[in-house]
């Protein structure tokens, strides 16, 4: 199974929704396949133009390590050097915050995840579960 364009638009428009409704700072969504590759992408109204490059760091450091932001994070905390060392892999693209949320298929395999970026971490991390569940997909943040 794969993450369609109708399902990354929905993902994407229903975290934009998410994030308006609950008052939140403009988003930026990205969604991404499981070789890290974008589907979509929209940053708000308002939102700075390096909230791309942000929103794919949080997906991609989720799809590539098959962890979510959350972990990710806790890792940055404990093993600081590790972390960087995988940025450097990564080329820089790697950002270990909550706001890069895994989205798996019906057995449990990662299909793909999703970045947000622009309110709060943990915000941002609610946005992108808001937007995956409407897909009809099961995220993991």
């Amino acid at each position: 199974m794969t993450i369609t364009l109708t399902a990354a638009r929905t993902i994407i428009r229903t975290a934009m929704e998410h994030g308006a409704e609950a008052g939140m700072k403009p988003l930026s969504v990205v969604v991404l396949d499981a070789g890290g590759h974008v589907i979509a992408f929209e940053r708000g109204d308002g939102a700075s133009p390096g909230r791309f490059d942000i929103a794919r760091g949080k997906a991609y450091a989720a799809v590539m390590m098959g962890m979510t932001g959350s972990a990710l994070r806790h890792r940055a905390e404990a093993q600081g050097y590790f972390v960087q060392a995988m940025n450097g892999l990564f080329d820089g693209r790697f950002v270990p915050v909550p706001g890069g949320v895994l989205v798996r298929d019906g057995s449990g395999a990662v299909i793909g995840a999703v970045g947000v970026t622009g309110d709060t971490s943990e915000n941002d991390a609610a946005a992108a579960l808001a937007g995956i569940e409407a897909a009809g997909l099961t995220g993991e943040g």
